[in-house]
């Protein structure tokens, strides 16, 4: 979804004259909380063949593309460098040898909550899917039977996922705005609400789910219940609201777009809704999903976890099938295109930094 975005904001920068495409010796991108699968690879292609594109319109000249992807230091970074020497050997195919030997790429371990480069440095900031993680899970937080927000959590409990979300996300832009040059570009892409309401299904109903099983886990001795008591997920999905008021009271960025969007949780469901919908097998897909996120986290509390029975319960439970009755398109992103001077449904947004960032 937000790949069009990014490659269109890019060649407006040089269309619009924000850079000049013949002078610039280097254009430096930030793919920030890059993963390690396959989207990593397809990203850096789009951009490469984004740069080919106005290297054609432009006398074959381009700059050289210096690609830095940043996670944390547990990610799979290894996966990456594995795959590196066939994605060359691929750039230098498709793009031939002279181009391919101007993209360069580079990696930074460390939270992206953190400075992570030098002053002024990047043109150009991705991310997607992550700024819905947060830094930590809300300190102090008493949420005994929940693993995250709830319908009847206290207020006290949605007021301290809000304030970690908000102080983790003025954090990003203001560290962003550092590193990003005057008229650069950043595009977020991260998982939000569709309404106001942080209690909402679509911000709170699956992990809900997964609470009940773990405590289906207590119920039968499998888990203990002071485990999952103490158990809390360090996530927060935004109204599209929130995220503009941060970005207005950090200040650093314009904000230029912001766009909301959904997508759907069981990727193999296909979008229609005169078509036959088979509530189990789309269950079992979803909890694959939610499996694949949570996983390691899960690990690190509960330590030897009878996964697969976890996951099985979250699939089959009865309120998993009756909910995706409503919500199987729930998944909500938000992109936004922020300009120095910025996935279920889903919300899309844009913003650049300002001429002058203040820090």
């Amino acid at each position: 979804m937000a790949l069009p975005i990014v490659k269109n904001t890019i060649k407006e920068m040089f269309t619009n004259h924000l850079t000049s495409f013949e002078k610039l010796k280097s254009f430096k991108i930030a793919d920030i909380g890059c993963g390690s699968g396959p989207n990593t690879l397809l990203f850096m292609s789009e951009i490469i063949d984004t740069f080919y594109t106005l290297s054609n319109q432009n006398n074959n000249q381009s700059p050289e593309i210096s690609i830095l992807l940043n996670d944390l230091y547990k990610n799979d970074f290894n996966n990456i460098f594995n795959a590196l020497p066939l994605f060359y050997e691929q750039l230098k195919e498709k793009y031939g040898h002279e181009f391919s030997q101007r993209c360069f790429i580079s990696v930074v371990a460390s939270s992206f909550y953190e400075r992570l480069l030098p002053s002024k440095s990047l043109h150009f900031v991705h991310s997607s899917s992550s700024l819905h993680w947060l830094s930590q899970v809300p300190e102090n937080l008493d949420n005994k039977g929940h693993i995250y927000m709830a319908k009847d959590c206290l207020p006290i409990v949605f007021d301290a996922y809000k304030n970690q979300f908000n102080k983790d996300f003025y954090s990003f832009l203001n560290k962003r705005s550092q590193e990003i040059l005057p008229k650069g570009k950043m595009i977020l892409t991260l998982l939000g609400r569709s309404i106001p309401e942080p209690s909402s299904n679509d911000g709170c109903c699956l992990w809900e789910l997964l609470a009940q099983s773990l405590l289906d886990m207590v119920s039968q001795g499998l888990v203990k219940k002071e485990d999952v008591d103490s158990f809390n997920l360090p996530f927060y999905t935004p109204y599209c609201d929130e995220v503009k008021e941060i970005v207005m009271k950090e200040n650093s960025f314009d904000l230029d777009k912001i766009e909301v969007y959904k997508c759907n949780w069981d990727p193999n469901d296909e979008d229609d809704y005169n078509s036959i919908f088979n509530k189990k097998k789309s269950g079992e897909n979803i909890a694959k999903r939610i499996r694949a996120v949570s996983e390691s986290m899960l690990v690190t509390h509960f330590g030897e976890l009878p996964l697969d029975m976890v996951f099985k319960i979250f699939a089959e439970r009865k309120k998993l099938v009756g909910a995706l009755d409503h919500h199987r398109r729930l998944q909500v992103k938000s992109a936004a295109a922020l300009a120095t001077g910025q996935a279920d449904g889903s919300a899309q947004g844009s913003a650049h930094a300002k001429d002058e960032p203040k820090y």
